[in-house]
Parts: C-alpha cells; sequence; structure tokens
C-alpha cells in the first residue's frame, strides 16, 4: 500500500510538473498524410486530419507558408485520399468521401443525411476555384482533364468546361486499374483485371481506341512509360491458384519485368527473378505507389528481396547486365521516388537503425548510398520540392509533422497545438527476450514516468495489427499506430508498464521473418511471441505478476483473444479491438470462394490456429470493441465470440460502434474507444 501511495504521489508530482497527459491532448495534433508535390517543385500539398476534421493544405516553396483550400470543420468521418497535381501543376485534384461496404453502402459513422460517397474535387493551387468534379476515384489528371475509375471503368471530365458533363472514356472488361498517361499525353496504359489473370491496356486518345499488347495468363501490373514515350516496362506475376492469405510465402514462380515497345504488340521479358528467395514479388510497401522508377539515364529502379531484405536494384534497359544493388545493409527499403533530375532514388529504410527510418538516397548510375536525415527522429514520405525535400518527421514524444529536411524545420509550426504534452511523455527503448520456441524478439519498453525500480507495477502487452507492420521508437507513420502509440504513452503515464510486440510476421526484419513459418491460420506461431513476452514481464522484479494485461487491434485482437483463451494463467484481462476469432471465416472475407469444405487439412489447421478452438480455457474477463460496418474483420467475429464467452459464463464487455469502419474514421470513435479500453484496464488490474 505505502508503494502504491509513492507511485501515485509521484505520478501527480509528475504531471503538476510538466502538465496532465489525457487521450484528447495526446491525440491532439493534426496528422499528416497524401504529401505530395508538383510536377515543377513549386507546391506541396497535404491533408490534415484534425480531430476528425480533415482539410487539404496547399503551399508553396521556399517558405511554405500554408493555406487551408477545404472548410471541414466538424469530426465527420469523411476521409480526403488520392492528392495529385497536374502535369503543369496549376491545379490540385483530391478524392472526398468514403468506400463502400459490399452492399454498396459508403461508410457513414457520423450519421450523416447526405451522400458519403467519394467524388473527386479540383483546386487551383492559389486556393481558388474549388469544386467538386464527379463521383470517383483514383485519378490520373492532365492538365486540362482528369481520367478516374468509377465503379471499375474509366471516365473522363473537364477541368476547365464546368459546363460539359463526365463521360466515359472507353468500354473495357474488367476490373481497371493503374492509370498512366505517357508523358506525351497520347497514350493512357491501365490494368484490367479479371480475377485470375491482369491484362496491360493502352488507350490511344487521337483513335479512341484500346488495345491489350502481350495478353497472357498472368498477372500484369504497374506499367510505367520511357520519358520519351516510346516504351512501356511493366511487372508480370504468375497466377497463384492455392495460395491463401495469412500463411507464409517464401518463394514461388519468379516474377518478371517486361518490356513493350510503344505501338508493337509484342513485349519481351527484361528480367526475371531468380528461384527462390525474392521469387515472390512484395508489393505491400508503404506509402509506394510505382515500384517502378524509370531513370533519365534508361535505368529501371525496383524493389527485389533477393537477399532476403527488400531492397532497391537498378537495370540498364537496353543492356544484358545483371541488375545492381542500390541499397545495401540489413533493412527495408520503403517510399521510393526519384529524384528531382531523375538520376538518383530517394527512399525511407531502417537500415542502420532498425527501429526507426531516415531518408536516404543513391545515385542510379553508381556510388554510395547517402543518408540524409538522422538522430532520433522518423521521416517518411520524402517529395521533392525547389527548396529540396520536404518529408514527415515524429519523434519518441512527438506526432508526425511537415518539414523541410535540410535543415529538419518544421513547416507551418503555428498550426501545432500547444497543449500537447510533449514534455510529459516517455521514450521507449528497444529490448529483445526469447518467444516460447526460441526465437528472438524485439519490441519497445514504455516505463512510468517517475519509475522506481523496488515497486511493482501493472503491465501491458500491446500487439500490433497487420501484421505487415511494425511499431518503432516514436509516433507512427500510419495514423492507426500513431494512435496507438500515443495509447501506450497514455497506459505509461497512468502507472502502467508497457511493452509494444514486435512479433513475427510483422515488416522490419527480413523476408524470413515476416513470412515465418505456420504463422497466422497456418499454425498461429506468432503466438509463441506474445506467450514469451508475457513471461519475460513476469520475470521482471518491477512487474506484478498477477497483472498482466493485453490489448490490440485487427490482428493484434487476435492475438489478444489467443492470450486470454490459451494462458488466462499468465493474462489477467485484455481488450480485443475488431479482432480475428475463426480464420476459416476471415479468409471468406479476402477469398470469396474459399470453401472450407473443399479444403479439409487446411480448413483444420486454420480452426486450430484460431482463438475459438481453445475458449473452453478462456477465463480472463475482456472487452470488445468493434464497429459493425468493419470491411476488414467482419463484425460477425465479435457477435460469435461473444455467444461463446456468454455460454460458459465468462466476464466480458463490450463498445460497439455503430457505422464504424476497420480504421476508425471518427476522432470520437478513438476517444471513446481508448477511454472505455482504460477505464476497464483501470476496474480489473489495480
Amino acid at each position: 500500500m505505502k508503494k502504491t501511495i509513492a507511485v501515485l504521489a509521484t505520478l501527480i508530482t509528475f504531471h503538476i510538473a510538466y502538465g496532465q497527459v489525457t487521450i484528447e491532448n495526446l491525440l491532439s495534433v493534426p496528422f499528416p498524410t497524401e504529401l505530395k508535390s508538383s510536377p515543377d517543385g513549386k507546391h506541396i500539398a497535404w491533408v490534415f486530419n484534425d480531430k476528425g476534421a480533415r482539410n487539404v493544405f496547399i503551399a508553396d516553396a521556399p517558405d511554405f507558408i500554408p493555406r487551408k483550400v477545404t472548410n471541414h470543420r466538424k469530426d465527420d468521418g469523411l476521409d480526403i485520399t488520392s492528392l495529385a497535381f497536374t502535369p503543369d501543376g496549376n491545379r490540385l485534384l483530391f478524392t472526398e468521401g468514403n468506400t463502400t461496404n459490399g452492399a454498396g453502402e459508403a461508410a457513414n459513422p457520423a450519421l450523416l443525411q447526405e451522400k458519403t460517397g467519394q467524388f473527386i474535387w479540383v483546386v487551383n493551387v492559389d486556393g481558388s476555384g474549388l469544386r467538386k468534379i464527379v463521383s470517383g476515384d483514383n485519378s490520373a489528371p492532365g492538365n486540362d482533364i482528369v481520367v478516374f475509375i468509377s465503379k471499375g471503368k474509366v471516365w473522363r471530365a473537364s477541368l476547365t468546361d464546368t459546363a460539359k458533363a463526365p463521360a466515359q472514356l472507353f468500354e473495357a472488361r474488367g476490373n481497371i486499374s493503374d492509370l498512366r498517361w505517357s508523358p506525351d499525353g497520347k497514350n493512357l496504359a491501365f490494368i484490367s483485371n479479371r480475377g485470375d489473370h491482369a491484362f496491360l491496356g493502352i488507350f490511344d486518345i487521337k483513335d479512341s481506341t484500346v488495345a491489350y499488347p502481350d495478353p497472357s495468363v498472368d498477372i500484369d501490373m504497374q506499367p510505367v512509360w520511357s520519358p520519351d514515350s516510346k516504351w512501356l516496362a511493366y511487372i508480370r506475376v504468375p497466377n497463384r491458384k492455392d495460395v491463401l492469405p495469412f500463411t507464409e510465402l517464401r518463394k514461388g514462380s519468379p516474377w518478371s519485368i517486361r518490356l513493350l515497345e510503344a505501338g508493337k504488340e509484342q513485349a519481351k521479358t527484361l528480367w526475371k527473378a531468380a528461384e527462390g528467395r525474392g521469387s515472390v514479388l512484395y508489393t505491400h510497401i508503404p506509402d509506394t505507389y510505382n515500384l517502378l522508377l524509370w531513370t533519365a539515364d534508361n535505368q529501371l529502379v525496383f524493389p527485389w528481396e533477393k537477399d532476403g531484405w527488400q531492397h532497391l536494384y537498378a537495370l540498364d534497359i537496353f543492356s544484358v547486365a545483371a541488375p545492381r544493388l542500390l541499397t545495401p545493409g540489413e533493412g527495408e527499403v520503403e517510399n521510393m521516388l526519384l529524384s528531382a533530375d531523375g538520376k538518383s532514388v530517394v527512399y525511407n529504410t531502417n537500415i542502420n537503425d532498425s527501429h526507426r527510418r531516415h531518408i536516404w538516397q543513391v545515385a542510379v548510375a553508381g556510388g554510395n548510398p547517402v543518408q540524409l536525415s538522422k538522430g532520433t527522429g522518423i521521416e517518411w514520405s520524402p517529395v521533392n520540392t525547389q527548396a529540396g525535400i520536404v518529408a514527415i518527421q515524429s519523434t519518441a514524444i512527438t506526432p508526425g509533422w511537415p518539414i523541410k529536411l535540410d535543415g529538419m524545420e518544421k513547416i507551418a509550426p503555428a498550426l501545432f497545438p500547444s497543449s500537447f504534452p510533449a514534455a510529459s511523455l516517455v521514450t521507449p527503448t528497444v529490448i529483445s527476450f526469447p518467444a516460447k520456441d526460441g526465437m528472438l524478439i524485439h519490441g519497445q519498453l514504455f516505463l512510468p514516468p517517475g519509475y522506481q525500480k523496488d515497486t511493482k507495477y501493472p503491465a501491458l502487452v500491446f500487439i500490433h495489427g497487420g501484421s505487415r507492420r511494425q511499431m518503432i521508437l516514436g509516433f507512427h507513420y500510419m495514423a492507426y499506430y500513431n494512435n496507438d502509440y500515443a495509447m501506450n504513452q497514455y497506459y505509461a503515464s497512468k502507472g502502467y508498464i508497457v511493452l509494444a510486440v514486435n512479433y513475427r510476421s510483422g515488416i522490419g526484419y527480413g523476408m524470413e521473418f515476416r513470412e515465418a513459418l505456420h504463422y497466422g491460420a497456418n499454425g498461429a506461431s506468432e503466438y509463441n511471441d506474445i506467450i514469451g513476452a508475457g513471461l519475460y514481464l513476469r520475470g521482471r522484479t518491477d512487474v506484478n505478476t498477477k497483472r498482466i494485461g493485453l490489448w490490440g487491434g485487427s490482428y493484434g485482437g487476435f492475438l489478444t483473444a489467443m492470450g486470454l483463451s490459451r494462458n488466462s494463467d499468465i493474462f489477467a484481462c485484455g481488450v480485443d479491438i475488431h479482432g480475428v476469432h475463426n480464420w476459416n471465416d476471415e479468409m471468406k472475407n479476402w477469398l470469396s470462394d474459399y470453401d472450407p469444405a473443399t479444403r479439409t487439412a487446411f480448413a483444420a489447421t486454420a480452426l486450430a490456429s484460431s482463438p475459438v478452438s481453445f475458449v473452453k480455457g478462456w477465463k480472463s474477463p475482456v472487452l470488445f470493441i468493434h464497429g459493425d460496418d468493419d470491411r476488414n474483420v467482419p463484425f460477425s467475429e465479435t457477435v460469435h465470440m461473444a455467444e461463446k464467452l456468454r455460454e460458459q459464463k465468462v466476464y466480458w464487455e463490450e463498445l460497439i460502434i455503430p457505422d464504424e469502419i476497420h480504421d476508425f474514421l471518427l476522432y470520437k470513435s478513438w476517444v471513446k474507444g481508448y477511454y472505455r479500453a482504460a477505464d476497464f484496464f483501470d476496474r480489473m488490474m489495480k
């Protein structure tokens, strides 16, 4: 009792000195997304999500004084995405509104009495002329027109003639994506996806004709034009009928890069991956729109995992030379783009700093990579401007914010809220511990402010979602995990020790760690890491071993449920936010023709890898949080698990959010959910 009073006194003294930490002020910093620059480098644009009110900002080099060009003032749940400048840099296009679910209903958690579907907007870079153009998304603007996708088809609309109605640009089968203008504006490349195969297509603007050169039984993607519009390169991936999501995939039929001369019908294989490691193309590289970059001196830059890490390689297009490794080292490359002169690649990576991200640059023609940002910050989303590179930076105690990379100077500093309690936050440290099966696992440890080593604290294991994610030593570059990092800071401020686990099947530690054997629906091997985290905390002298809880969302909710169902002896309680409870049900959400009855062996493994199979051992209390318009994890996952816990009289609570989606659109949903979770842990653990 005396130690508890001492801890509380220390925390009270800390907050008097540095300011009270609340969930509201931890989430008070507008989160920046969609950072883009105009082709001439004169302007940048981005979206700030300010407590649920999302707005577009434009700023001009070199001073980057911001101007807000939209005027959302409420927590309305309307997303803003797909920012794109016209080629001349005079206009900015963006998409406002939300995607639809399987029933065709646009997300509307704010219960607005108006249409919330996606619409394309345009605004002049000086902030004038803001107008809604048309319903649609995935716009590819020209100077005077925009082509876009609506219901899987390609349409066009004028950017200058407001009286001219939008019209379908061409007729084509399949689901159309990857719209790419040729630099001369005469052709539009696209991909027509037809399920088990996908064709490269080219639409001739002058003749209004569609062609499918080089069709195959495989899947074409990611077309890129040469600067002179004479050539087109693209990726070809063999279809894999029996590959299931949430299972390891370390090798397969090798992918390749094709090269097509404009106007011809037959392409050639420019390069093909080797068998074995690197034969499978990994496409989920954060914030990367183009996986192929065509340089000014006719080199192709592309990602490849030949050495077990996601690195960049350069290939001379008109020679037979082998690809050259550009980014050596143990780490992963993200956010790749060409430099302003088209001869170098700018990217971010965790090479040499595995729990952070920094901006690097490498000349494609040769030379060593140069690290452009260093230190304890985390940098991502670089763009080229006339004033140098602009990026977004966070630290352990401040969320992401746009900066000039040269000098690390904040852009729009006056918009950063003074209420943010940076001085009251703690800096987590990297720790390592053995999983139950012996694999070495890494994580970040948060200790309470005023920490006293001879005190026994309640502890929480935080489990990120994905699972293709990595928690880092600071506020995250994804909005969802930015919020979760803030919540871990909140728990630390409340007197908890928090361990954020980077379990196997996540990114940041190489292909074999990401494609961990028997992970997910194929054995749940990553649960060994969660047990290891619990045992690590139990072995600390500063942890109350009877007060260890679990929390996480999505995949983290799945592993929270695994912990409570399989090891209620270790984990006292948990908060399961839209978690997976039966892999056989979740599979149908990602693979429409998945039928457990025809995959009996795998279905048995998937069931044995699910929390529902261990529900008889579930003894610890749980709080379920779920929005009922979730498109990633069906709401029925929580419904069915609650039913089973009710039958065996396990204590559970619920926070159900009508019409909310997986990645909560409303600020108030995050605040309400987090406060409810904190209250639950306080009642169960203290």
